[in-house]
């Protein structure tokens, strides 16, 4: 998939995130916009939107994109969009909350000199580069504090299952396949620190 393609799915998927926003009353504070800190420190591009729906529960959709390529051919290029349902044990979208999510994506990863104690079970992500697709199931928890009126901060830590159906390539610029594969892992689904926006 090309990166043009790529950026207009993240459009689209942002379009989304702020039509649903758009649906809430702003005066209800149900709805809630946020940015992954952890994230923004990779360079990649993402927006969550959170929707309370009920005194304990709310629901979370994020995305995010990485289209960049680094110094000396390094990739950690991807797209992802994450579904979340949160039970939050005082009040939605404050305190402490447990959740259920799921996620989906493409990815293209290479020449990660750090990777491969990280992404276990892959192979050797220094040398050569995985492209391909994967999906998951996790579970989570998370705290959210008050900062103002409008400013919450969160932070959440996922566990979960994710299936990877993927091809390898020798190296970056020759694009040689040196085969595919598919691997099942258990691992961490979603590491975040939120900076939100409450409406």
């Amino acid at each position: 998939m090309t990166a043009n393609k790529l950026t207009k799915r993240t459009g689209v998927l942002i379009a989304g995130l702020m039509a649903l926003a758009g649906t809430v009353d702003a005066s209800a504070q149900q709805v809630g916009l946020k940015t992954n800190l952890l994230y923004d420190a990779t360079a990649t591009i993402n927006l969550g939107a959170e929707l309370r729906v009920a005194p304990h529960w709310s629901v979370d959709v994020s995305g995010n994109f990485n289209p960049f390529t680094f110094n000396d051919g390094r990739k950690w290029k991807h797209w992802m969009v994450q579904p979340e349902a949160r039970y939050w044990l005082c009040d939605a979208t404050t305190g402490h909350f447990f959740a259920i999510h799921a996620l989906g994506g493409k990815f293209n990863f290479g020449h990660l000199p750090f990777a491969r104690d990280i992404v276990y079970d892959f192979g050797d992500l220094r040398d050569h580069r995985f492209q391909g697709w994967a999906i998951g199931a996790g579970v989570a928890y998370g705290y959210s504090w008050i900062l103002g009126k409008h400013w919450n901060l969160e932070a959440e830590l996922g566990l979960g299952w994710i299936h990877a159906d993927y091809d390898r390539f020798e190296c970056d610029g020759c694009g040689k396949k040196t085969g595919s594969g598919k691997k099942d892992m258990f691992l961490p689904t979603k590491a975040a620190i939120n900076l939100v926006y409450v409406f």
